[in-house]
């Protein structure tokens, strides 16, 4: 055999290995995030040792970092073809099918899994800064979307903003696809690409949301307890569950470590009580939205809009749903369940709405996943665009999504 074919044989071994090692790693990182992937398992998945991983990846941060990146490099070249489509439209639909198209090969075994993107916070430098460059090139290709001479109107912080909601569905969509069969995906699409294009509001209806009090959301918790939660969660959203060390949440906190370790066991119970506050907030508000006179409109665009405003107040933000990964999978179960209890609140609202004509005939259990997702994606909206307010944070985040992501 000519030296030049043995070498090219060789190099297909490698890769194909290389691509086993990973797929196996990015079921794992989807299960258990960074936190719970082990070069150990990984190997055993594809029937290697330990050592022979490690002769592809050297440490964790370089398998989840291959991982991460592959899933991006993938989701850009989606974007990417998506993108030359004569209208925004088109390329939406075009992005959404694509991304549906892959879900689907990667069920009948024929394209890698697509890794939980949001896991990029728990990885250590400097493989966190080079997956990050790769997550911007997968955005700033993404907001193409928005680039056309009918959308001259919406500046660069509002295109910003609808493209992270966009890119919120594909990363939310592994949390409730599972429900479906894939042959459903083309219905799934379809109904999608309707909540995305004409919201939820009936022709004709004004984006006038009542305020809610965001001293009500917070609760009558205690200042301490409040400062404590507080703190974590916003270190959580930063730097991801690994990264929020207890030192590093002592430290935010100006506490020693034993004062931490005395109001919380480990930090696993710190993360459940920071999500319980999340979803005791979110749930508050959809009481208080619930209570407002007017039609189910009325209630559903208010409940949206103060949670909007929650995640930029002071009071501010909810915690993250990729934390989730992070725990122990009996307690994740329990959190997802609680979780779908606000989803499937926002989901009765909604048919409610549609009962009695003040919302369009859209599909309840899509149209709630996909609020619960903008809503979580809001967290990061000072992060996109540094100077809106928090009052503003409805109009520029959460309309879009329930009046359609190309209107005014």
């Amino acid at each position: 055999m000519p030296a030049r074919a043995a070498a090219a044989r060789s190099t297909d071994r490698f890769e194909r290995k290389r691509e086993a090692i990973l797929d196996a790693a990015t079921r794992i990182l989807n299960r258990k995030g960074i936190k719970g992937l082990t070069l150990g398992d990984t190997a055993a998945a594809v029937d290697l040792s330990t050592t022979s991983v490690t002769y592809y990846f050297r440490r964790k941060d370089d398998l989840a970092a291959a991982c991460i990146t592959r899933g991006i490099e993938t989701l850009t070249d989606i974007a990417d073809q998506a993108v030359r489509a004569a209208t925004p439209q088109e390329r939406l639909h075009g992005f959404v099918t694509r991304y549906l198209d892959i879900l689907k090969a990667t069920e009948a075994g024929a394209a890698a899994p697509l890794p939980i993107i949001t896991e990029l916070r728990a990885l250590t430098s400097p493989r966190r800064e080079e997956v990050a460059s790769a997550y911007g090139r997968l955005f700033r290709k993404a907001r193409q979307i928005f680039d056309h001479p009918d959308l001259v109107w919406m500046s660069r912080g509002r295109r910003t903003a609808r493209t992270r909601v966009v890119l919120e569905q594909v990363f939310w969509g592994g949390a409730w696809l599972s429900k479906y069969d894939p042959e459903d995906y083309p219905r799934i699409r379809d109904r999608l690409m309707d909540i995305f294009v004409n919201g939820l509001a009936v022709e004709g209806a004004n984006w006038d949301p009542a305020p809610i009090d965001m001293d009500k959301l917070a609760g009558a918790d205690g200042p301490a307890r409040e400062t404590f939660l507080l703190a974590a969660t916003r270190l959580i959203n930063r730097r991801g569950y690994r990264g929020a060390s207890v030192d590093k949440i002592s430290a935010e906190l100006n506490v020693t470590k034993g004062s931490f370790y005395h109001h919380n066991e480990a930090k696993d119970d710190l993360v459940v009580t920071c999500f319980e506050r999340s979803f005791e907030v979110m749930t508050r508000a959809q009481r208080l939205a619930m209570e407002l006179p007017g039609d189910q409109w009325d209630k559903v665009s208010a409940c949206a809009a103060a949670l909007g405003e929650f995640q930029l107040s002071d009071h501010g933000p909810l915690l993250r749903t990729n934390a989730l990964t992070a725990l122990p999978e009996q307690i994740r179960k329990v959190m997802v369940e609680h979780s779908n209890r606000v989803s499937d609140r926002f989901a009765s609202m909604i048919s409610d709405g549609i009962a009695e004509g003040s919302l369009r005939p859209v599909d309840p259990f899509i149209a709630s996943q996909m609020l619960n997702a903008t809503l979580n994606a809001c967290a990061e909206l000072g992060y996109l665009v540094p100077d809106v307010r928090p009052k503003a944070a409805a109009a520029v985040f959460v309309k879009p999504l329930l009046m359609g992501i190309f209107r005014h």
